[in-house]
């Protein structure tokens, strides 16, 4: 399947999500990314649906801009944040902060050891936190982008690209 056969897939309840799609994609649509982190930002969002259809075509488009080695690297941003993401929100939420001055004991070294560019991997854990709806995680790595000059463009590009790339898996989930 490709990205416009999912695209026309998608219900007519889900036209805005349609439109949105198409734009995403393109660095017209996304301010300030490079094709290539469009494409990193857009798997790593698909790996955190859970949306086959989705991983599977944004897996092969991505194959045409993405290393093994960066593809390998949204499955790490994906995965280690699915964990990330549920503790720090518990942290974040529960009124006993004593669990905030607590030791995490998670084992995290693929933050440091990813293997891939910081910046994009980065974007990717902001857009995965994004839709696990992390507001710790997602305050963290936006502070890290910005003191590593990324734009506000860039990081409402890769929200926004998190966002429809949810509404997608979502609509498609409908039926």
């Amino acid at each position: 399947m490709t990205i416009e056969q999912l695209i026309d897939q998608l219900p007519d309840y889900a036209k805005d999500i349609k439109l949105n799609f198409s734009s995403i994609l393109s660095e017209n649509g996304a301010d300030d990314l490079s094709q290539k982190q469009i494409y990193q930002i857009a798997l790593a969002a698909a790996y955190t649906t859970k949306n086959i259809n989705l991983i599977s075509v944004l897996a092969e488009k991505a194959a045409d801009y993405l290393s093994p080695n960066e593809m390998n690297g949204m499955k790490a941003a994906a995965s280690i944040m699915s964990m990330n993401n549920i503790y720090y929100r518990f942290i974040h939420l529960v009124s006993d902060k004593t669990y905030a001055s607590m030791p995490a004991k998670l084992r995290m070294n693929i933050i440091a050891n990813h293997g891939i560019n910081k910046i994009d991997f980065e974007l990717a854990c902001l857009a995965v936190s994004a839709i696990n709806g992390c507001g710790m995680c997602m305050e963290a790595h936006t502070n890290t982008l910005v003191k590593n000059n990324v734009t506000k463009q860039a990081i409402q590009s890769t929200i926004r690209i998190a966002a429809v790339l949810n509404a997608t898996a979502f609509s498609t989930n409908l039926g």
